[in-house]
């Protein structure tokens, strides 16, 4: 996520909403460009069963990851589950003080380089909520963090409904001052009130970012600080979670709404 230092979290693991009332869900957008399937995840499991293990492991555990966070990502049913109608859902809910979510990864499962990696999402929302679908570099626990780098395909706080920053966090170029593009739905729209999908294409040298199909920033090594490395060369592996405070969105106020979750259609990964 942006502003993680993952240095941090690996020192210190060893490893390194309800939605807004229903809406009408549109049909899932095309990959951006034609290719051929290479891993995916349908979340089409029975009702409150739990992702498939072949596939998802977890982070667990609270302390902060980094950024201040407020939440303690567990692996109860309670906060992730596959409801049984072709969705994944992470929730978070509140006890108190007390916030609980969940963040699934592929790492030491599944890792890719290259092609379109997508996911149809339907976000959270409010004050202190942080929803990410992103990579991390394989090589995380060898070269650390930015070294390893990272890709947010989709990241949003919850005090901007309609708007996605996708960003690659390198070193020198990690955390606030990542090379970041921005997508804003238009007429005020939310990403809470409908699903839309969030994918990025990527290549030798070219990460192109989209929402809903449409190309809205493209990082190549030009984008780059002057002297920086480009790290997006080697496998990566994938991350869903839903974060609550933190450095960047802010902690929850009277206005968050709980419990909060972000529904997942599906994800998929195409090469070329």
């Amino acid at each position: 996520m942006r502003g993680v230092p993952w240095t941090t979290v690996i020192l210190l693991s060893g490893l390194g909403a309800a939605c807004g009332g229903s809406g009408t869900v549109t049909s899932a957008a095309p990959s951006p460009t034609p290719t051929t399937q290479v891993w995916a995840d349908e979340f089409n499991g029975p009702s409150n069963s739990a992702p498939d293990s072949t596939k998802w492991t977890y982070d667990l555990g609270a302390g902060g990851w980094g950024n201040q966070e407020l939440q303690t990502y567990t692996n109860l049913p309670q906060n992730v589950y596959v409801d049984g109608a072709g969705h994944l859902i992470i929730r978070v809910e509140r006890s108190g003080s007390t916030f609980t979510s969940a963040r699934l990864k592929t790492q030491g499962l599944f890792s890719t380089r290259y092609g379109s990696i997508e996911a149809r999402i339907r976000l959270p929302f409010g004050q202190g909520i942080w929803p990410a679908f992103w990579m991390l570099g394989a090589n995380i626990t060898s070269a650390g963090w930015p070294a390893c780098g990272e890709i947010d395909i989709m990241e949003n706080i919850g005090r901007e409904p309609s708007i996605n920053h996708g960003s690659a966090h390198g070193p020198g170029y990690s955390g606030g001052n990542s090379v970041t593009g921005l997508f804003t739905l238009p007429g005020g729209a939310r990403f809470a009130d409908d699903f839309h999908t969030f994918a990025i294409q990527w290549a030798p040298g070219t990460i192109k970012f989209f929402v809903d199909g449409t190309a809205y920033k493209t990082v190549t090594g030009s984008s780059l600080p002057s002297g920086a490395a480009w790290v997006f060369d080697n496998p990566f592996f994938l991350i869903l979670n839903v974060a609550v405070g933190g450095s960047w969105p802010g902690a929850p106020d009277a206005t968050t709404q709980f419990p909060q979750q972000m529904m997942v259609d599906y994800v998929r990964v195409s090469g070329s």
